[in-house]
């Protein structure tokens, strides 16, 4: 099932998504209500045109900052160990995180900030929803916090990243935090999911890798962060962008204003966003 956050008549609903139509859930106001309630037993049976909608990041405004792992790709962890030479993966994953105050949609605007980097990149990404408070769980039994997956696109100021030698405000900017354009629920796909993860920049194919190739997989990581803090349902955890990043090219590919990004996913849909 594919579930979104809309605005109809300048109400914010969530509904489910499916051909041409949007279906509204009654009762609810937001994605992470859903989430902690679980979904209806019946959908209503009435549904709104897409055309009629304005389509929003399936979570708008995370409770929480996002997640994210860094170099969960071994084609990646080499590239980045080029413009970040001190930086070693090692036995351990390497988690850092994004804040959203607000997540830019499917056909949303990425605010450039030209005047905060002139080395703005993109990272394709396979983001996990949870669906349940998390705390103290085996990888073996990962699968059941699981609530669906998502596209993100972990926007990045290069310099501001390696300036500060760490990675939270060159990835917290303003609008450097697309996701969408929905929620698909996880049984939609076999656990552990084996999703083709695209990007092309101006159409030119830039990332094409597999959740596969992931170095630590979904149950790695639940088990590890909920050892010792309890992830909370409607927690988005961004599992990491294959090789092929603006930074990694010779010369760099970084974008620029007017530049059109589409993060595509097996299974998804895709995400596409214009620098701004």
């Amino acid at each position: 099932m594919k579930l979104a956050s809309f605005l109809y008549n300048g109400t914010e609903y969530v509904g489910a998504a499916a051909g041409d139509k949007i279906f509204p859930i009654p009762g609810i106001t937001c994605m992470e209500e859903l989430i902690r309630r679980g979904l209806p037993g019946e959908l209503p049976s009435k549904g709104l045109p897409m055309e009629d909608i304005q389509l929003l990041s399936p979570i708008p405004r995370p409770s929480h900052d996002v997640i994210c792992l860094g170099m969960n790709f071994a084609d990646h962890t080499n590239e980045a160990a080029r413009f970040h030479p001190t930086m070693v993966r090692e036995n351990y994953a390497v988690y850092f995180s994004k804040r959203v105050n607000e997540a830019v949609p499917d056909k949303g605007i990425v605010d450039s900030h030209p005047d905060v980097t002139k080395q703005l990149d993109y990272e394709a990404e396979i983001a996990v929803i949870i669906g349940r408070d998390a705390c103290q769980v085996r990888k073996e039994d990962a699968r059941e916090y699981i609530f669906g997956y998502t596209i993100l696109n972990d926007i990045s100021a290069r310099e501001v990243q390696t300036r500060h030698k760490q990675f939270y405000l060159g990835k917290s900017l303003d609008s450097f935090t697309p996701v969408g354009p929905w929620i698909v629920t996880a049984d939609e796909f076999p656990y552990p999911p084996k999703i083709g993860i695209r990007c092309f920049v101006n159409g030119e194919l830039r990332q094409d890798g597999n959740t596969s190739s992931w170095i630590f997989g979904i149950g790695d990581v639940i088990e590890d962060l909920s050892a010792g803090m309890t992830l909370s349902a409607g927690t988005i955890i961004s599992m990491g962008t294959p090789a092929g990043v603006g930074m990694g090219f010779t010369p760099p590919k970084y974008l620029k204003k007017g530049d059109i990004v589409v993060c595509e996913a097996d299974g998804i849909g895709t995400l596409t966003n214009t620098i701004g």
